[in-house]
């Protein structure tokens, strides 16, 4: 190196070594009495926090307008769905308006159980887990056929025509909804008019009689929701290969075999998660529609929780009760919810979380 021997480049490395610390004196301009220390150029970085805030906020700066796009919706959830469950600390308490949440008196698991001990709860209840039962029987299938239904149509423009169509009622409130039925079914409705007057029948009190009452609210959801349902089904249609569909009909598969080997298998996971979403509300009926649809007639028949919560909670300023009754709906909805996706990921299925 530069004509030098190895022996005398060790030398000189030897000699270096040996060097008496450099002091301040030699650079005024800093001070005197400081002893200059050797600059460690390769000073690893430790690897914990610093490290793991840089990758953060660099994936925070890469992913900023999804990010924004996002806040919306997640400040939406945080106020009115997590900060209100702070105030369900009244379940346990004797909550009054005037004395408010830290002077209400203490009275613990009181308001559950009068909740268990009441015999119109058992009505209530079990009023909530047949209409429950009939609209996931009958309601929760209605998007899935009729979306295979879509599917089939090869005409575009119908199919986007019939899809406007079915999409409507869901941007209708239920006030409308139950006007609408009101109008239909009363006495002096158009059915009963025609019943009557071109059939000569007699007239049929729909809206009175309690045994008409869960069909109509079946059908009513069914008739709402329905059409928007199908948009989460055609989506997933959109995502079968049609490759599939060509090499069936070279095996000579007809139009229901390829619905049922390669249709519906393409829908499974996602029919599967919405049952569990939808077994996570199986006590949360809708308060709107059912309160609408009531009248003393069919209040033993039609009474369920959110109602019953309404008329002893609101009405009846039962405050806590309400809320005590809110936390047992919530309870059974995520044990619902759990078993249910334990139960899919047991067979075979990918489940919610």
């Amino acid at each position: 190196m530069n004509g030098q021997l190895p022996e005398q480049i060790a030398c000189g490395y030897n000699r270096n070594r040996n060097h008496t610390p450099h002091t301040i004196d030699s650079y005024p301009q800093i001070g005197k009495g400081a002893t200059m220390r050797p600059i460690r150029r390769n000073a690893a970085v430790p690897a914990g926090l610093g490290a793991r805030s840089g990758k953060l906020m660099a994936r925070i700066r890469r992913d900023k307008y999804l990010i924004a796009l996002m806040l919306p919706g997640l400040l939406y959830f945080i106020l009115y769905k997590y900060v209100p469950l702070l105030g369900s600390i009244i379940a346990f308490q004797e909550y009054s308006p005037f004395l408010g949440i830290r002077r209400s008196p203490w009275v613990g698991l009181e308001h559950f159980r009068k909740l268990f001990s009441d015999p119109e709860i058992v009505r209530v209840l079990w009023n909530t887990l047949q209409i429950s039962f009939l609209q996931i029987v009958f309601a929760f299938p209605a998007p899935i056929i009729l979306a295979l239904m879509l599917n089939e149509v090869r005409q575009e423009v119908f199919k986007r025509f019939i899809q406007s169509i079915v999409y409507l009622p869901h941007f209708l409130s239920w006030v409308i909804i139950v006007g609408i039925c009101v109008i239909f079914l009363r006495s002096e409705g158009v059915i009963n008019s025609f019943l009557n007057g071109v059939l000569g029948w007699s007239k049929i009190p729909f809206l009175t009689n309690p045994a008409f009452f869960k069909p109509l609210i079946v059908l009513q959801v069914i008739w709402k929701e329905s059409g928007w349902g199908t948009v989460i089904f055609l989506a997933a249609l959109a995502g079968i290969s049609p490759t599939l569909y060509e090499a069936a009909v070279m095996d000579g598969a007809n139009r229901w075999r390829r619905i049922w080997h390669i249709t519906l298998p393409g829908l499974r996971s996602t029919i599967v998660i919405l049952l569990i979403l939808r077994l996570g509300n199986v006590l949360d009926t809708g308060f709107e529609q059912i309160f609408l649809m009531l009248n003393p007639f069919t209040m033993d028949t039609g009474n369920v929780l959110d109602t019953y919560v309404y008329f002893e909670g609101i009405e009846g300023a039962e405050f806590s009760f309400a809320t005590a009754v809110g936390l047992f709906k919530g309870a059974v909805g995520l044990v619902l919810v759990v078993l249910a996706n334990r139960l899919a990921k047991r067979f075979g299925e990918e489940g919610l979380y």
